[in-house]
């Protein structure tokens, strides 16, 4: 049993950590602030996610799992919630965002 919660562990770890590179390689590679916006914050949140689901296999049930369930539980709240507030700022202050790609 140990070594399925330890096997268990590393592919919630990895996953997660691959989806947070994922996600720093689409904010240098899209071509607007809104898509970069739209890849970060969906890798942020289920890499942490992922992440965060690891660490509670590797905890055990114990009061770190508790803890580990709200920071995720806060995480799931306000990514997107800020990814939201970003985008309407951002928005408001002008920019547009890029429609068509203009390679035909």
């Amino acid at each position: 049993m140990e070594m399925v919660l330890t096997s268990l562990t590393w592919v919630f770890l990895v996953l997660g950590s691959l989806l947070m590179v994922i996600g720093g390689i689409g904010v240098l590679r899209f071509p607007d602030v809104y898509s970069r916006m739209h890849g970060a914050g969906l890798t942020d949140t289920v890499g942490a996610g992922l992440i965060l689901t690891g660490l509670m296999f590797e905890s055990g049930l114990t009061a770190a799992t508790i803890r580990l369930l709200f920071i995720l539980g806060f995480l799931w709240y306000t990514g997107p919630i800020s990814s939201y507030a970003l985008a309407q700022a951002t928005l408001q202050s002008g920019i547009q965002p890029v429609l068509k790609s203009g390679k035909d």
